[in-house]
Formats: C-alpha cells, structure tokens, sequence
C-alpha cells in the first residue's frame, strides 16, 4: 500500500519526473500537436466551407437546370403553336386556292356546255334545214311530174315578180 499513501518523497519524484515530461512535451510536442490540431480543425472548415459552397453550386445549378428546362418547354410550345398556325394556314390556303381553281373549272365548264349547245343547235338547224330542202325537193318533184303543171308554176312566179 506504499505506492497509493502519500509519501513524501515519492510526491517530490513524482513532481520532478511530471514536471520534466511537461517540460520536453511543452518543448517538442505541444506545439507540434497543437499546430496538428488546427490544422485539422483548419482542413475540416475548409471542407464544411466547400461542402457548403458545393452545395450552393448544386442548388444554383438545379435552379438553373429548372429554368432552362421550363424555358425549353415554352419554346417547345411556341414551336408547335407556330406550325400549328403555319399547318391552318396552308390549309386556308389550298382551301382557298382549290374553291377558285373549282370555281374557274365549274365556269370553263359550262362555257364549254354553252359552246357545244350551240354548235348542237346550229348543227339541228343545218340538219333541218337540209331536211327541209330534201322534203321540199321530193315534194316539187311529184307536184311537178307533169310538164303542165311545171309551165304553171313558172308563169304563176314570173307574174308575182312582176307585181313586186
């Protein structure tokens, strides 16, 4: 039990020894492990410092990532409204170009009808007109058979010239 009751001159030994190890540690060792220390308290703050700063970088970068993706989804809609507006547009227009070339091809058309009408009416009156002198014709030849009814006609024509 010599070691754990105080006795003088182990407390004195003891002091000195502390004391000289407190000496070489304050000497060589403090302030090397001191030094370490910040250091590594220095290297962890500069990590939370760019952990921090990574992490801002990130937010910024998803913000930005957010408004070029809904920047790009507005054009995209501009876009398809465009050739929406271009598509109705085209279709007006070849609406509008087929109802005039159907409205030109409706009155050459009928142009052509009248045309061919009239040819067909004046081809009928030819045709009657020819039949009409070919009835006459016939008629004339079995009226005028006979000489004496032939110099009848022809006397009865040279006075009505005369009376004209």
């Amino acid at each position: 039990m010599g070691l754990v009751s105080p006795n003088p001159g182990t407390i004195f030994w003891m002091l000195l020894i502390f004391g000289i190890v407190f000496y070489i540690l304050k000497r060589f060792a403090w302030k090397p492990i001191l030094n370490a220390l910040k250091e590594r308290e220095n290297s962890i703050r500069d990590a939370l410092n760019s952990a921090d700063l990574a992490r801002k970088q990130m937010e910024d970068l998803r913000a930005d990532q957010d408004n070029l993706r809904a920047q790009t989804l507005r054009e995209k809609d501009q876009i398809l409204k465009d050739a929406r507006d271009i598509k109705d547009r085209i279709i007006a227009e070849a609406r509008d170009k087929a109802s005039l070339e159907g409205a030109k091809m409706i009155a050459q058309i009928r142009e052509q009808i009248e045309n061919e009408k009239l040819s067909a009416l004046d081809d009928i009156r030819q045709q009657v007109a020819d039949l009409s002198v070919q009835i006459a014709e016939k008629i004339l030849r079995e009226k005028l058979a006979s000489t004496p009814s032939q110099e009848q006609l022809i006397h009865s024509q040279l006075e009505g010239f005369k009376l004209n």
